[in-house]
């Protein structure tokens, strides 16, 4: 008997489409699937406590992983659940506090902030709390469910989204998490991991109103805010273009100057 794959995936809503099967549908079973936050699931994959894993694109410049299917995490545009919050111009920033939960998301606000701001702020490593964020540093990186439970009209701060920041300085869309592979599994198990994954992503695509109204509800996130997230917002199949894009961000990563994050402890 084949020892069942290790599936590392993240636990915010716009991975649910992309593991429905493997949670409600026919691939149930196949698979050991673990839920964790996008830099978790980088460094379970790189210790080998699971085979595949939904990884931040960042990654692929500092880990040997494999990509195993044309299935991701992208945007062409608005995206939503990456947001960089300022109390200040965005000319000003000069403090950046971050969650630490996935390095893309940190990387893509640097980038932004450089290329089309002029500015290469401090980071401080915080936990996703806005307003403690606000009180520590000049703007915040908020992603995945907290952003989308946050509504940008009543924060009495500026809201910019990194995915149509992205988009308006490269004209190409972001991608955020690959689904990749250990260097150590076998090709029969990555080809076996790839099957179930797209056969997972296709039952939960057929899915997704069933899907936005009993993830919506678990997570608050208003249904709409939901809807318009899975439907028109998050791109899941990776093309020409989407490769374009994430090969050209990784570009950029590689340009910006390394950067320890301070740890910056609420008092």
């Amino acid at each position: 008997m084949k020892t069942p794959i290790r599936i590392g995936a993240v636990s915010y809503l716009n991975t649910v489409p992309l593991i429905w099967g493997l949670l409600r549908g026919p691939q149930r079973g196949a698979a050991e699937v673990v839920l964790s936050l996008p830099s978790d699931c980088a460094e379970q994959l790189t210790k080998g406590s699971i085979d595949v894993g939904l990884v931040p694109t960042a990654e692929l410049i500092r880990s040997p992983f494999r990509r195993i299917t044309d299935l991701g995490i992208a945007c062409l545009g608005t995206i939503r659940s990456i947001l960089l919050i300022t109390k200040v111009p965005l000319t000003h920033v000069r403090i950046l506090a971050a969650d630490a939960a996935s390095r893309t998301s940190v990387a893509l606000a640097r980038i932004v902030l450089r290329d089309r701001y002029g500015v290469e702020p401090e980071l401080i490593s915080m936990p996703a709390d806005l307003e403690v964020m606000m009180e520590h540093a000049d703007a915040a990186v908020i992603i995945g469910d907290p952003a989308l439970r946050l509504d940008p009209p009543r924060i009495p701060y500026r809201v910019v989204d990194l995915g149509q920041e992205w988009y308006e300085l490269t004209d190409r869309p972001m991608v955020f998490a690959v689904w990749a592979a250990r260097p150590e599994l076998d090709a029969e198990a990555a080809h076996r991991a790839a099957v179930l994954l797209e056969g997972s992503y296709r039952f939960g695509r057929e899915r997704l109103e069933q899907i936005i109204a009993q993830e919506s509800a678990r997570r608050g996130i208003p249904k709409p805010v939901a809807r318009a997230y899975l439907t028109r917002q998050v791109v899941y199949e990776l093309g020409p273009a989407e490769l374009e894009g994430m090969e050209l961000f990784l570009e950029r990563v590689r340009q910006l100057e390394p950067v320890a994050a301070r740890e910056e402890l609420p008092k």
